[in-house]
């Protein structure tokens, strides 16, 4: 996280784009290769599908979910702080913590263009997923079968990938 974030600020690339990128990217990868040789050893390749899904989970829910619940625990019980004043008190779209000047000190995460980009990857997994039905129906497994099918769905799956990329970091820039 911390190189990441050094990398991108030395090449000038803010951090929510170097995060859906570079740490994504470093999160991801040793998956990629274990999930390569799951699939190439499995006569279905069920344990690279699973070890993708099961990982990126694993990521999402645990990576964002446990330390998020920490903090909401220690905003809990937290002395009140000036800081979280001078940020949050009077900052619009927070309604729900009450009147602006009497809210009480919890843990917030501004969502920015998170919303945007869950959609946009809400609709690249659902291609995904229909990709991965067609080629079930086709060749009867979600991986191998002939070898041009073979480029042209990595060359979709890779296409969907940039695709998300694009669309987010624009969105995020956008916000700017």
């Amino acid at each position: 996280g911390d190189m990441a974030s050094l990398l991108g600020c030395v090449l000038d690339i803010p951090d929510e784009i170097t995060a859906i990128t570079l740490v994504a990217l470093g999160t991801s990868l040793p998956d990629t290769f274990a999930s390569k040789t799951a699939a190439t050893q499995d006569e279905h390749a069920d344990a690279s599908v699973g070890n993708v899904t099961g990982s990126n989970s694993v990521n999402v829910f645990l990576g964002l979910g446990l330390p998020w619940m920490i903090a909401s625990i220690y905003w809990i019980g937290a002395a009140p702080q000036a800081q979280w004043d001078r940020r949050y008190q009077f900052l619009d779209n927070l309604d729900g913590l009450g009147p602006p000047g009497a809210r009480k000190q919890v843990f917030v995460v501004e969502a920015g263009s998170l919303s945007f980009s869950v959609i946009v990857f809400t609709g690249c997994a659902l291609l995904c997923l229909l990709l991965l039905y067609f080629r079930r129906r086709t060749f009867g497994g979600e991986l191998g079968g002939p070898k041009g099918a073979k480029y042209i769905s990595a060359a979709a799956l890779s296409c969907m990938w940039f695709f998300y990329i694009v669309l987010s970091s624009w969105k995020m820039l956008q916000e700017d």
